[in-house]
């Protein structure tokens, strides 16, 4: 099979690898699709994803969708030729964290995307059977890649508790703030602001359903009195920038990662205004209803995937997805 492995900073170098029958438990799925996240853009162009470093030769891709090509001898319900989203975390069920249904948090995750455990840019890959969800013939294989950052975006919004009826604020309106501008209006957001520096993801935010798209600098948005926040962006002072949006008791939901070890946060507007701050760990157990929303409302979601490349021109990919042209949305490996 190809492998596309991350071996320096914007490097990529194609192997070709064996891949063993699956296990009993396993299923071997072609992989058909792999989302761009920010967290790969972060290890491609910063050589690590905040305060954890790569360590070369290692395969990113984390958003994947398959097709089955094997079945391990004790799966039943799958077939060869089925397809559906996989979920790149694998976890132990059996730490304090797992036991308290905190899966995200587990004590012994292996997470497909990492320096120990390879990720989706690949051809082929072996799986737990149950990391693998259905999806409906109304979503393309390609499409079923959204459910993982989806499942993201749902366990964001209910870490702050978002509720029906609050005007929310989305600064950074890349494929995760853009779904999270569409899971908010889906959810019965008021009004929902989004705050992006470049005009073609203002539009796009315009038609994921925000109603005021504007750029980081206009004054306004400290005049937002949103109840809630999500910084999608993690730039400079988007922090701080959320904290000024939400009226006093308000929140704060830090989806992005930040390149920087340490972020100044404006203390005294937070403690003054009681604002609470929300980090995120990826999803908990979100997954399924990423991808029962993603079945029901796929025109919604679809549009979001502008641009597609092979696996073979994986560093060109990457290089359009960091100079945000031609006005790339989301970037999928195919």
């Amino acid at each position: 099979m190809l492998t596309a492995q991350l071996t320096g900073v914007r490097q990529f170098t194609l192997v070709e690898q064996q891949t063993p029958d699956p296990q009993p438990h396993e299923l071997q799925v072609r992989v058909a699709a792999v989302g761009i996240c920010g967290s790969d853009m972060h290890s491609y162009s910063e050589g690590g994803v905040g305060d954890t470093p790569c360590r070369y030769p290692m395969v990113l891709g984390h958003e994947p969708a398959g097709i089955v090509l094997k079945v391990g001898s004790a799966v039943s319900g799958w077939q060869p030729g089925d397809y559906g989203a996989l979920e790149p975390a694998i976890f132990c069920y059996h730490c304090e964290f797992c036991l308290r249904g905190q899966h995200n948090l587990c004590a012994n995750l292996r997470f497909m995307s990492t320096p120990e455990e390879p990720g989706f840019f690949r051809e082929v890959v072996n799986v737990p059977a149950h990391n693998l969800l259905p999806v409906t013939s109304n979503v393309s294989v390609e499409e079923a890649s959204l459910m993982e950052p989806l499942a993201v975006v749902l366990h964001t919004l209910r870490l702050g508790s978002f509720r029906a009826g609050e005007t929310a604020l989305v600064m950074g309106a890349g494929p995760i703030g853009l779904l999270t501008i569409a899971a908010l209006k889906l959810f019965g957001a008021k009004r929902v602001w989004a705050v992006e520096p470049l005009k073609h993801r203002r539009e796009m935010a315009l038609a994921m359903g925000a109603a005021i798209a504007t750029d980081p600098s206009d004054p306004e948005i400290r005049k937002a009195n949103a109840e809630i926040a999500f910084d999608c962006a993690a730039k400079d002072v988007s922090v701080n920038d959320c904290i000024a949006a939400v009226k006093p008791a308000g929140r704060v939901i830090l989806t992005g990662i930040h390149a920087e070890h340490q972020v100044p946060f404006n203390i005294h507007v937070m403690r003054r205004n009681e604002v609470s701050v929300f980090g995120v760990r990826r999803s908990n157990n979100e997954p399924e209803d990423a991808r029962d929303l993603l079945q029901e409302h796929i025109k919604l979601f679809a549009p979001l995937i502008t641009h597609k490349r092979k696996l073979s021109d994986i560093g060109k990919a990457f290089e359009l997805v960091e100079s945000y042209s031609d006005g790339v949305g989301k970037m999928l490996i195919v």
